[in-house]
């Protein structure tokens, strides 16, 4: 239970010695934070014993350092036991269970992806399948993460009951030690272009980036793609030996500034380059983040890549764990980093935010200049923009409402249990599935709500306060049928990126992760124009100079 009084801005004060407890700030402001850890302590101990229902300490507890932590960034935050776990195996690649990607949401367990040929694979598990029962614990009773039930030691069974398609099912799985890579795929676009996956930056990227770029090179390849969409970051010293598999050892790379002079760091190349002069392209999008964005930035400020695609998202914050008690952490944003011609890419100031409390994007008249190693410009405050730019990525709010609903995911399950394809390499999503589409979000009940609807029932709600509401409820219902037609019209605005999403999603459901990156290598334009660019050496070298 969450009482309504706990809310964020009565005790964020009082909680401000938790996160800070050991810094400058504590030291400079220590009658402050002692008085505010007092009147927390005793509001805690006063709330416990007296108050009318029974409460949950540990629940009040987290609701008030996640309460505090929202008013700074959406990276500066509270990490639990599972949290940390979590982090782990982000960080390392490595864990132990059934090897599949799940999502637990309203005590439901889907299978969001199974891994080719690690166990829930094996078994015979698919996308979209859900959990209902591991061994003999009921999903829907679970209180804690169910995620948890699929994981133990390597080579212990689990029995799994799966409800797909409506039809409930039973299987065995045997949990194994799963590896997620770095670098999940590369290969040869045509016999002289290499390209390479780079999904996240754990402490496997740059050795696996290292062995893919040498086995291409071996393969004949004279020229590179390096795929960062999608890619949120990770290790900030994984970035920087990326970079260097294609600039000198001892080049600047990336510049780090905090309030805490210990955290002001410089980080320079320390090996041997695999190759310095290999023509290359590195595709980014908005999807792409933090270390992704400071190999894209810092290959385009030292003219050695040309960066095709979509802005970048704009992080330009590092972050570091501190250890709490109990195997809790916070994660805690220490600095800003500064590639080397001297920008951060920073896009939402968290520090000026709006009346609304929301984090604005720096405006494009605020942005600096800065100049790369060729004198050409660039500039901070907006991500990393492309040498090439393919218009923005898709991040509309239907786009986002569809994503969060798993209306996307549930309609690609569907497709695949009710279709076959004779051809990958030649399949293609078009009007007539688009049709089919925007009739299953209607059977679906899709609801929409645009920031217009919210703002008109707002004003409906105020007029029925104050009794004006005769005339306006006729007016008010006639916007909405028309924003009924708007929302119909947003869809079909959207109908190219949509498709591209759902393609990508079938696509996966037929031939995996792995054969998506063949589709792409064939159909999508992103590397066409890669392709195309890297072909033509005096093309290339333009967008450098």
């Amino acid at each position: 239970m969450k009482p309504f009084f706990l809310r964020k801005r009565i005790i964020i004060a009082a909680l401000a010695c938790i996160v800070f407890f050991t810094t400058t700030a504590f030291k400079n402001d220590f009658f402050e934070i002692a008085k505010q850890l007092e009147i927390f302590t005793t509001l805690f101990k006063e709330l416990n014993m007296n108050y009318v229902d029974e409460t949950n300490p540990g629940d009040l507890m987290d609701t008030a350092i996640r309460s505090m932590l929202e008013d700074l960034d959406p990276y500066t935050r509270f990490m639990n036991e599972q949290d940390v776990e979590a982090a782990r195996i982000n960080n390392t690649g490595d864990y132990t269970g059934i090897g599949a990607k799940v999502r637990t949401h309203h005590h439901k367990l889907v299978i969001v992806e199974p891994y080719k040929d690690y166990p829930a694979d094996k078994a015979g598990l698919k996308a979209g399948d859900e959990i209902i029962k591991v061994d003999d614990i009921l999903v829907s009773d679970y209180e804690e993460d169910a995620g948890n039930l699929l994981k133990g030691s390597p080579g212990t069974s689990i029995s799994v009951t799966y409800k797909r398609q409506g039809q409930t099912q039973t299987t065995s799985i045997d949990r194994a030690e799963v590896e997620l890579k770095a670098v999940p795929h590369f290969s040869l676009v045509d016999t002289k272009t290499g390209y390479i996956v780079l999904s996240q930056f754990n402490s496997k990227a740059s050795v696996e980036t290292s062995y893919a770029l040498r086995d291409l090179k071996a393969q004949g390849a004279e020229r590179i793609i390096l795929d960062l969409r999608g890619n949120p970051g990770g290790l900030l010293h994984e970035a920087v030996n990326i970079v260097n598999l294609f600039v000198p050892k001892g080049q600047l790379v990336v510049t780090t500034k905090s309030k805490v002079k210990k955290y002001n760091r410089t980080y320079y190349t320390k090996n041997q380059p695999v190759d310095t002069s290999i023509p290359l392209v590195v595709l980014i999008d908005g999807g792409s983040a933090s270390a992704s964005e400071i190999v894209s930035g810092s290959l385009q400020d030292l003219d050695r890549a040309v960066i095709v695609g979509s802005r970048s998202f704009g992080k330009g914050l590092v972050q570091r764990p501190k250890q709490l008690t109990y195997g809790t952490q916070v994660k805690i944003t220490i600095s800003r980093y500064y590639t080397p011609s001297g920008r951060c890419i920073q896009s939402l100031d968290y520090w000026n935010r709006n009346e609304k409390g929301e984090a604005v994007r720096v405006k494009q008249e605020n942005y600096n200049e800065f100049k790369t190693k060729n004198g050409r410009k660039v500039f901070d405050g907006g991500g990393v923009f492309p040498d090439v730019n393919l218009g923005n990525s898709k991040n509309t709010p239907i786009i986002t409402s569809l994503t969060n609903d798993n209306l996307i995911f549930d309609y690609a399950t569907n497709y695949y249990y009710n279709h076959t394809i004779d051809s990958i390499n030649t399949f293609e999503l078009g009007d007539s599935v688009f049709s089919d589409f925007k009739n299953y979000l209607i059977t679906n009940d899709f609801s929409f709500e645009t920031e217009t609807e919210k703002k008109l029932y707002k004003v409906l709600e105020t007029a029925q306060k104050e009794e004006l509401d005769d005339d306006i409820e006729k007016e008010f219902q006639q916007l909405i049928r028309q924003l009924n037609t708007v929302r119909t019209v947003v869809l079909d605005e959207n109908k190219d990126y949509l498709l591209k999403l759902l393609t990508n999603e079938i696509v996966k459901r037929y031939v995996y992760r792995e054969g998506l990156y063949d589709y792409y290598k064939i159909h999508d334009e992103p590397i066409k124009k890669a392709t195309e660019i890297l072909k033509n050496p005096s093309t290339y070298s333009n967008y450098l100079r």
